[in-house]
This record gives C-alpha cells, sequence and structure tokens, in this order.
C-alpha cells in the first residue's frame, strides 16, 4: 500500500477582504461568479481533499485561473487558506508556529520556478549554493554539494558564469540543481518547464525523469500542458474553477474522465502513447506462439506495436520490472486497441 506524503483535506481558499464572511455561501453553493460580483471576494480553492503519495510525481494540471498554482502555495504555507489542513508526514502545516514552518520550508520542500529566480549578480554556483547557504552549511559542503549537482544537471564548466550568459534551460537547469542540492523530501515545481522552447522543454521533462528514477522525491508538478502531465506524472489532478474534478493515474484520466471538462481535456490525445501494455494485456498464451516478443508492462501500447512489427513476432510476453511475466497480448487485441484509439483520436469519429 503507498504512503501518503501530503494530504490536504478541506482546503477551501478566499481571497477578499473578509474571506471568513463569505465562507459559508461557498459551502452552501455560491459559484465563483456569484461570489465575485455580488459579493466582491474570489474563490481560489473550494473543498479540496487530495492525497500525494510518496516518492510520485504528482502532476496538478488546469486551464489559467483553475487554482493550480494557488494550491502548490499552500503546500509550504506560503498562502494561508480561508479553511482546511495541509498535512505533511502526519504533522498539519497550518498549526507550525514561525520557527517550525521556516524549518519545514528549508529542509523539507524545496521549489523550482517557471522564472527561474535565480540571483542575477552571483554565479551559477553560488545561484545553486543559495539552499544550502539558508540552512547554514558550510562553505566547503556547499561548494562540494553545490558541484555534485551541477555536474547532475550537465552545467559542468559554467560554474562561474552569471544567469544572463545562460540560455533559458541553462538556467532552469541551475534552478533545478539548487532545490536538488537542498536534498529536500518534497520537490515543488510551479509551470517550471513553461517557459522554455518545446525541444528544451522535452529535455527537461526527460531529465526529470531520470533523475526520479535515482531519486524517488515525492515531487508535485504544476502544468497546464497535458502532454507534459501525462509524460511525466505518476498521477494528475485536474483543476476547474478551483475545484478538483479528478485525480488518478493517466491510464484513469484517459479512459475514464470523470466528466465533460475532462473529456474535452483528452480528446486530441494519442492514447497509442499514453496507455500502457499491462491495461491490455490478458491471461492467456495465445494459440499461435511461433515467435514471441517481450516488453514490459510499462511500455506503451504504441512501443508494444512498434517491438511487434520490428521482431516479426506473433505474439507479446508481458513482464514486470522483475522479470516475472503478468501476462500476454496477441496479434488480433493489440490490432483491435490501436484502430479503437485511432479512431476515437479523429474528431469526426462516431
Amino acid at each position: 500500500m503507498a504512503n501518503i506524503k501530503i494530504e490536504i483535506k478541506n482546503l477551501t481558499k478566499i481571497f477578499g477582504a473578509k474571506p471568513k464572511s463569505v465562507l459559508d455561501l461557498v459551502n452552501n453553493g455560491v459559484e465563483k461568479e456569484e461570489l465575485l460580483n455580488k459579493h466582491k471576494h474570489i474563490l481560489g480553492l473550494h473543498d479540496i481533499n487530495l492525497k500525494l503519495e510518496e516518492k510520485n510525481i504528482e502532476v496538478i494540471m488546469g486551464l489559467s485561473g483553475s487554482g493550480k498554482s494557488t494550491l502548490i502555495r499552500h503546500i509550504n504555507r506560503l498562502i494561508e487558506p480561508t479553511a482546511g489542513s495541509i498535512i505533511v508526514d502526519g504533522e498539519d502545516v497550518l498549526q507550525m508556529n514561525e520557527q517550525e514552518l521556516r524549518n519545514f520550508r528549508q529542509a523539507k520542500t524545496a521549489m523550482v520556478f517557471q522564472k527561474f529566480a535565480l540571483m542575477p549578480h552571483h554565479t551559477v554556483i553560488d545561484n545553486a549554493g543559495f539552499g544550502l547557504k539558508m540552512q547554514n552549511k558550510d562553505k566547503d559542503f556547499i561548494q562540494e554539494h553545490a558541484q555534485k549537482w551541477l555536474d547532475r544537471v550537465g552545467l559542468s564548466g559554467f560554474e562561474n558564469h552569471y544567469p544572463a550568459q545562460l540560455s533559458g534551460g541553462m538556467q532552469q537547469r541551475v534552478g533545478l540543481a539548487r532545490a536538488l542540492a537542498c536534498d529536500a523530501d518534497i520537490l515543488m515545481m510551479d509551470e517550471a518547464f513553461s517557459a522554455l522552447d518545446p525541444l528544451i522543454r522535452s529535455d527537461m521533462q526527460d531529465l526529470l525523469l531520470e533523475l526520479q528514477e535515482e531519486l524517488h522525491k515525492t515531487i508535485v508538478f504544476i502544468t497546464h500542458d497535458l502532454d507534459e502531465a501525462l509524460k511525466i506524472g505518476d498521477k494528475i489532478a485536474i483543476l476547474n474553477e478551483g475545484k478538483l474534478v479528478q485525480h488518478g493515474t493517466p491510464q484513469d484520466i484517459l479512459l475514464d474522465p470523470a466528466d465533460d471538462y475532462v473529456e474535452r481535456f483528452v480528446a486530441d490525445v494519442n492514447r497509442t502513447r499514453v496507455l500502457l501494455a499491462k491495461s491490455i494485456m490478458n491471461d492467456e498464451k495465445p494459440q499461435d506462439t511461433t515467435q514471441s516478443v517481450t516488453v514490459l508492462e510499462t511500455e506503451t501500447v504504441d512501443t508494444v506495436l512498434h517491438t511487434l512489427l520490428s521482431e516479426d513476432g506473433s505474439y507479446v510476453i508481458v513482464e514486470d520490472d522483475k522479470g516475472k511475466k503478468v501476462g500476454y497480448i496477441d496479434k488480433e487485441t493489440l490490432a483491435e486497441t490501436v484502430y479503437q484509439m485511432e479512431s476515437q483520436d479523429k474528431p469526426d469519429a462516431a
């Protein structure tokens, strides 16, 4: 059973002069537009209940104004809620005093921002070590760990450069190195790759997945891009108008959208590049066993198809990450699955 790292309970955030005075109105069903027009308050979040698992990349996504950035800023209490609680490792962040909260922010969490948030007059290595400096680590420790993570994110040789001398992608690598150097349990990334060009963005996504294989952090990743969410997310939470609409695996989101809003979100997704082999396998070994190919249960249907065709196989054996056989896929099942998915991806499909 998965361990819950962060539990968000009944979280509501209302912006305005007297948010508590309109809380009952919100709880009794007053919508965002009416709250603004009649009562001059803005509903940021309403009754969010969310359990984020340890060592997962938990993506929170939605359109602009959905409340995703507001939500992530509650986790380290950069924003105070109107109601609700944030439990991290069994401890309520909202009950922490000033010193406890400072320690929590410095040791338990680290953040990577969309706009890089680097100090322009400090070198790359000084920027990478800034979080450690705030933790009052000694100079040699800071130097060693800042260098380690700069090397790890591919910035060896740029230690003495300044941010303005780097590309956007390189600046974001500095921000990532700074966050990782702090060795925090929870890494929060708010639209961290949104300002980057598509190719650089894809490279940063790959780097994050590579690092996660090694580090197993709890990562809360904010994005408005569904392709990005599906690529990196172990689970995805979708917000709409400050409300949580659905929380599940990419498979859950694609195969069983909670409402029309989510269905519109996923309408144009190439499902063969997201759905996994384990979602279409069965227990029965096919009759035609002349030539098998082997894939992992976590490989996509698209990868399974290419593997079968390139190796001229007659059926697929599906294994888990320990090499144990967990199922089979025959050619007919694979062909039917791909046909159905491609039909769903066409806007004029019946």
